[in-house]
């Protein structure tokens, strides 16, 4: 089974985190995987499309692609009823000081 181009782009900009669209291409043409520009820039745009990589003009001729991370936000009301129930579970053993 092979591993979809998608996949093996996306790998090589989770390495560097960010980095040129000439850069990947360079990239990519150095590992054997020789991609016609169109074919190339649809994988960046699915990619793109998916929530998985933010591509911005850097010059006329260049793109500075991006990883998009995403931050887990906290719920102060989860938070909240976790440590309740931590300190309700701890208060069950009768007998148990701290």
């Amino acid at each position: 089974m092979t591993i979809p181009l998608r996949n093996t782009i996306y790998e090589k900009i989770k390495d560097v985190n960010s980095l040129t669209d000439v850069e990947l291409y360079k990239s990519l043409t150095k590992d054997g995987l020789n991609l016609p520009e169109d074919k190339f820039n649809k994988l960046l745009l699915d990619l793109e499309i998916l929530g998985l990589i933010k591509v911005v003009w850097f010059t006329k001729d260049e793109r500075r692609i991006e990883m998009i991370v995403i931050e887990k936000e906290e719920d102060p009301i989860e938070t909240q009823n976790k440590e309740t129930m931590e300190k309700d579970y701890e208060a069950s053993f009768p007998g148990l000081d701290k």
